[in-house]
């Protein structure tokens, strides 16, 4: 965070066209967000309901690069990024952040921000804000509130999963095995039960497939029963180094199969 900032805004806005359709439903926990606001200390919360933030039909939209935005979440949420660079952008204008923080939960999400705040030469510095994890590495949501007790023991594999693309990855270099590692996380996925959306390899500067040596991320979206999650890992030498120190964390037998073969 910029030392700049002196003082700490949250934005809380909920509109439909900003969900990008796919039946997504997102509890309203406006008690609890209030407390650990406060706990956090948050000098301003500015939460404008749709009326205010909307007073006349929204004709006018940011409509984000293509290349960026129609990939992956967008793929399999048309328009959805068109609906969060509407209203992030209508936020920048109310709240005039010199600092702004998006999770890197929403990694693309953070990526076409950063992207529309360039192209606008918008005089505000965008800060990546790490995934908050539960102990067993589940990353933190308020959909995981939807999840059974059962689904919550096995929501876990979403990450683990994502732990054993990275450790493939780091030992296997080509177009051909990063396809391997997709499709092999893809199919363990689905074999417990899950229904993925993707689980891929693409490198971190436009998430497109990368190139040999490329600094990497690997993202998943998949549902399981009626709750659709989404997580990411990007990968370098201290997320493999840590992985290898705490094999208990990851799904050993399932990355040991690429560094063998």
């Amino acid at each position: 965070m910029s030392a700049s900032a002196t003082r700490l805004a949250t934005s809380t806005c909920w509109r439909a066209s900003q969900l990008g359709g796919m039946g997504l439903a997102y509890p309203r926990t406006w008690d609890s967000d209030c407390d650990k606001l406060r706990a956090a200390g948050c000098d301003v919360l500015f939460a404008p309901d749709e009326k205010a933030l909307y007073p006349e039909p929204q004709t006018c939209k940011v409509h984000p690069d293509p290349a960026l935005a129609d990939l992956l979440e967008g793929h399999f949420r048309p328009g959805f990024f068109i609906g969060v660079c509407t209203v992030v952008m209508k936020l920048f204008s109310c709240v005039q952040p010199r600092v702004a923080v998006f999770g890197k939960k929403d990694y693309q999400q953070l990526m076409t921000i950063r992207h529309m705040v360039r192209q606008f030469a918008l005089p505000i510095e965008i800060v990546g804000g790490e995934t908050f994890r539960a102990a067993d590495g589940l990353a933190l949501s308020s959909r995981n509130g939807y999840l059974s007790e059962s689904e919550r023991a096995e929501a876990v594999q979403l990450s683990k999963t994502l732990q054993a693309m990275a450790m493939a990855a780091a030992v296997r270099e080509g177009e051909r095995d990063l396809a391997a590692i997709e499709a092999r996380a893809m199919q363990t996925l689905t074999a417990r039960g899950w229904q993925p959306d993707y689980l891929v390899l693409r490198r971190r500067a436009d998430l497109l497939a990368p190139s040999a040596g490329e600094p990497l991320v690997a993202l998943a979206a998949a549902r399981l029963g009626s709750t659709r999650l989404i997580d990411n890992l990007e990968i370098n030498a201290h997320l493999c180094h840590e992985l290898q120190r705490h094999p208990r964390t990851v799904s050993r037998e399932w990355a040991d199969g690429y560094e063998a073969g």
